[in-house]
């Protein structure tokens, strides 16, 4: 239980089913967080009181930073722009807290994801689906969940929308029911990404570099490439009325490259860390549309898994702003059938 609207409904939604739920929440990233903070434990304690239901805090503080802000900012450093969502998911609310789940004797761990987890029969492997909530879907961020944690996980909003939700905890009076969402990292106060590398590694920073074209003219200097990711427009300091992106980060050369929107496109993907949700990696190149990024539309393709836990992937179409450090997810339909991180586009 985040101390969020999200989480008090999932957990209210159970307790309506009939089964014994513990509240837990999880202490991540201290007193500048805007989640799982304390002040949200508070939160998530006031609902658990109103649906009489068991109530923990666990701290994680310290492994939440060498497991998910730590490489976030060696991330940034290395040129690549990182989702920690996705590592916190992993790690923390389908790992570790399946863990002490197991440990309170409870089978499985609930959430307030809008996905939905279901299985075609007794015996057969589950399958992870979009949310109904077009809107909200978060599958994109449980890509990398292995099939034998899709057994043990409960998402009760996967089948509703947000306002649904939000009517039903006004609806039992939850302390949560009006409470905002925040679309920023909980560990990033007010978006401020380059701030926070530089305080989580002082000791590791590039300093000055060049800004260069694709031929490698010096067209301005950076203050380091942890201010930039690929597609930013802003904040390159280059003269003149033509428009430039970041096309490339080159982080052994310290160099941020641009070039025009046209540069930005590409029409194929490596990708490293390949998870599926079925146990088996296909052993043929397979049709699925392409998320590469959390709010993409998706593009129809062709995925081609190789022997080493990778794939490449070609796009029926261009594709614009591939991010390395970012994921690209397959989908059939509703159905979420893996993803990989984007090591880059292909040559």
């Amino acid at each position: 239980m985040s101390g969020g609207v999200d989480s008090s409904v999932a957990a209210a939604l159970l307790a309506e089913q009939g089964h014994e739920v513990i509240g837990v929440t999880l202490h991540l990233a201290g007193s500048q967080s805007r989640c799982c903070s304390l002040d949200d434990a508070d939160d998530a304690r006031r609902v658990a009181d109103r649906l009489g239901i068991r109530f923990y805090v666990a701290n994680y503080k310290e492994r939440f930073r060498e497991e998910v802000m730590l490489p976030f900012a060696d991330a940034y450093l290395a040129g690549r722009t990182p989702i920690p969502c996705i590592a916190c998911n992993q790690r923390f609310k389908f790992h570790h807290l399946l863990e002490r789940a197991r440990a309170l004797g409870a089978t499985a761990v609930a959430t307030g994801h809008y996905a939905r987890v279901e299985q075609d029969g007794p015996g057969s492997p589950p399958r992870l689906l979009r949310g109904r909530d077009a809107a909200k879907d978060q599958s994109y961020f449980l890509f990398n969940l292995a099939s034998e944690q899709l057994r043990h996980i409960r998402l009760p909003l996967g089948g509703l929308f947000k306002a649904q939700v939000r009517a039903k905890a006004r609806e039992l009076r939850l302390a949560t029911a009006e409470k905002p969402e925040s679309q920023e990292l909980c560990f990033v106060p007010d978006g401020k990404y380059a701030q926070r590398v530089e305080e989580l590694r002082p000791g590791s920073l590039p300093g000055e570099g060049a800004v260069v074209d694709a031929d490698g003219r010096v067209l301005a200097h950076h203050a380091g490439i942890h201010h930039f990711t690929v597609g930013q427009r802003r904040g390159l300091g280059i003269p003149g009325t033509e428009r430039q992106f970041v096309t490339r980060l080159d982080a052994g050369q310290n160099r941020v490259v641009v070039g025009s929107a046209r540069d930005l496109e590409v029409r194929g993907a490596r990708l490293e860390k390949v998870s599926w949700t079925a146990t088996l990696t296909p052993r043929e190149p397979l049709r699925a549309r392409v998320q590469i990024r959390y709010r993409h539309a998706g593009v129809e393709g062709v995925v081609s898994p190789d022997c080493e836990g990778g794939a490449e992937v070609s796009f029926d179409e261009p594709v614009r702003a591939l991010s390395p450090g970012q994921a690209a997810v397959f989908y059939a339909g509703e159905e979420l059938l893996g993803g990989g991180w984007i090591a880059g586009p292909l040559p």
